[in-house]
């Protein structure tokens, strides 16, 4: 009962502020694989403060095969991605009329980023002059926290002016990540210490600027934990109804 009362409770707000709650889809995200929701609720004529999902599903990095194929080494060739990102984000609108026109839109981001079928191949003469090949198949995720802003221009049109275009014209963020790539040897078999030691002192000779990295091994697998700054860039066009 108490369940029944709550959603009652809430449909009746929705229906007795009519005009003040959209929902919208940013169509140009589409061509990335990028499916995603966002529900903005109007506070007073200025103001409104708005919630976005979305979701990159698993699959291919969009555009890289289809662009790119032949720059791409083959270790790269087969990685698999996916994101999730949660984003709020108060508005303020400088029209005239209510919550359109030109607008800034101070917003907090949080990211999960997930890949999988990384391949690190990597060879080197061991102790006895044998040369040993080590094929790696890594995965691992970032979680990232960004702050940013965005600016834009939202209309309204259609006889009842419920229909809603929203032009993000420019956006960015920044904040820190977090993270952590695991690694197995694709034969299965186990890593010597000389094999570890090898790894640990190839992985830290990349020179990654920024980005802070910390390397362990043992005869079963190869962890990097990762540390460092996320930043990002938002644009699109979104298309949605007001009710």
């Amino acid at each position: 009962m108490k369940t029944i009362k709550i959603f009652l409770i809430l449909a009746s707000g929705l229906l007795t502020a009519q005009g003040k709650n959209i929902i919208k889809t940013n169509l140009t995200a589409y061509a990335f694989r990028n499916l995603n929701l966002t529900y903005e609720r109007s506070l007073n004529k200025t103001f409104t403060i708005s919630l976005g999902l979305s979701s990159i599903t698993k699959g291919d990095i969009p555009l890289i095969k289809k662009y790119f194929e032949d720059d791409v080494d083959d270790e790269f060739k087969n990685i698999e991605m996916s994101l999730m990102s949660f984003t709020i984000e108060p508005r303020i609108y400088l029209g005239e009329n209510y919550n359109s026109g030109f607008y800034f839109a101070p917003y907090y981001r949080y990211t999960k980023f997930k890949m999988d079928n990384m391949v690190y191949n990597f060879s080197y003469v061991d102790s006895n002059d044998m040369e040993r090949d080590i094929t790696l198949d890594m995965a691992g995720d970032i979680s990232a926290n960004s702050f940013g802003l965005m600016m834009g221009a939202q209309w309204y049109f259609g006889k009842k002016k419920n229909w809603v275009l929203d032009w993000w014209i420019v956006g960015g963020h920044y904040g820190f990540s977090s993270g952590n790539i695991n690694g197995n040897t694709r034969s299965g078999a186990n890593l010597s210490p000389e094999d570890q030691k090898a790894i640990l002192d190839d992985i830290n000779s990349f020179e990654i600027p920024i980005v802070k990295y910390e390397v362990e091994a043992d005869s079963k697998d190869v962890r990097v934990k990762i540390d460092g700054p996320w930043a990002g860039l938002r644009s699109g066009l979104s298309f949605g109804y007001r009710f």
